[in-house]
This record gives structure tokens, C-alpha cells and sequence, in this order.
């Protein structure tokens, strides 16, 4: 079955200009709204972008036509946008220990940890899943979302403070966010 965004993934695996002006068209808001948060200078964010775009044109020829398009661009500017992070500002980005650099005990607690988060986030309504995202995953500021949700600073934080101690709970006091 076709997806929405297959004729897409043709034009860009087959390297048509029409293509990639057809992406920046659909996703540009997309990978800015993703991007721009964890790169909070205008500056790093438009370099960002334009590594998005280099790498999803790159990726065109192993896309799959018949899957969604758009978890896969918004990895990708995420991805982009912390790799940058670390480079332009180390103190600021992410806690992601590359996986090797462990014990192999270590790495196993760390997969389990990894398997219980996902369990116990599954079990979370998808808009506190998604608010859980946005402010941890997608690192986007208080403020933005507040506004974006119609609701105050306070009322997100406190909603995230819950969120967190439900997972916590639920993983048996194992949540370092």
C-alpha cells in the first residue's frame, strides 16, 4: 500500500530537483520546529537544516515508498540537531553514551532500562506520551509548549513532574529525566 508521501520518495530516488523542492515544501515547518529548539542559534539551526536535507536526500535511494515519511525525517533533524549540539556545545547536549563504551554488564542494564522506559511510556496516554517527547525527546522549551497547548509554564511543568513520577514508579524508581 502506498503512503501518502510515496510519490514523494520516487521523485527524490530518482534524484528529481521537483523532488527536493517538493520535501522542503511539505517538511521545511516540520524539521524547523525540531531543530530550532535544540539549536536555539539561527545560525547553527539553518546550517542544521540544511544537513537535514543532505541527509534525506542521500537516504532517498533506501527509502521505502510504501512507509510514512515523516518519523524518518523528524529522526533524522533530531539526530542532526543533537550532533550538532555536541559540536558547537558540548555542556548542553544530551547525556547519549554510546553504546560499547560500557561493560558488556553495563550495557546489558542499559538495554533493560531502555526496554522498561518504553514499556512504561507505552502505558501513558499518547498526549502525555507525546508531552514527554516534546520536552525530553525533542528538547523544546517549557514556554513553547505551554503555548502551543494553550496552558501556562507552571501547569506543563507540574503536569511533567507527575508525568515523570508515574514513570519512575512504574519502572521501579529507575528514571534519571
Amino acid at each position: 500500500m502506498r503512503t501518502l508521501h510515496g510519490e514523494l520518495i520516487e521523485l527524490l530516488k530518482n534524484q528529481s530537483p521537483e523532488g527536493l523542492a517538493e520535501l522542503k515544501r511539505r517538511f521545511d515547518a516540520l524539521i524547523r520546529y525540531v531543530v530550532e529548539p535544540i539549536l536555539p542559534d539561527a545560525r547553527d539551526a539553518e546550517e542544521c537544516v540544511s544537513d537535514v536535507y543532505i541527509k534525506l536526500w542521500s537516504a532517498a535511494p533506501r527509502l521505502d515508498p510504501d512507509r510514512p515519511l515523516k518519523p524518518f525525517v523528524t529522526a533524522v533533524a533530531r539526530n542532526a540537531a543533537v550532533s550538532m549540539a555536541r559540536k558547537t556545545r558540548p555542556e548542553a547536549a544530551l547525556d547519549e553514551s554510546v553504546p560499547g563504551e560500557e561493560s558488556p554488564e553495563a550495557e546489558l542494564m542499559r538495554r533493560e532500562r531502555i526496554r522498561a522506559l518504553k514499556r512504561a511510556l507505552n502505558a501513558l496516554t499518547p498526549g502525555e506520551r507525546r508531552l514527554i517527547y516534546r520536552k525530553y525527546y525533542y528538547r523544546q522549551p517549557t514556554a513553547q509548549i505551554a503555548a502551543e497547548l494553550g496552558t501556562t509554564e507552571r501547569a506543563v511543568e507540574g503536569r511533567l513532574y507527575r508525568l515523570k513520577q508515574r514513570l519512575r514508579d512504574m519502572m521501579g524508581g529507575e528514571w534519571d529525566g
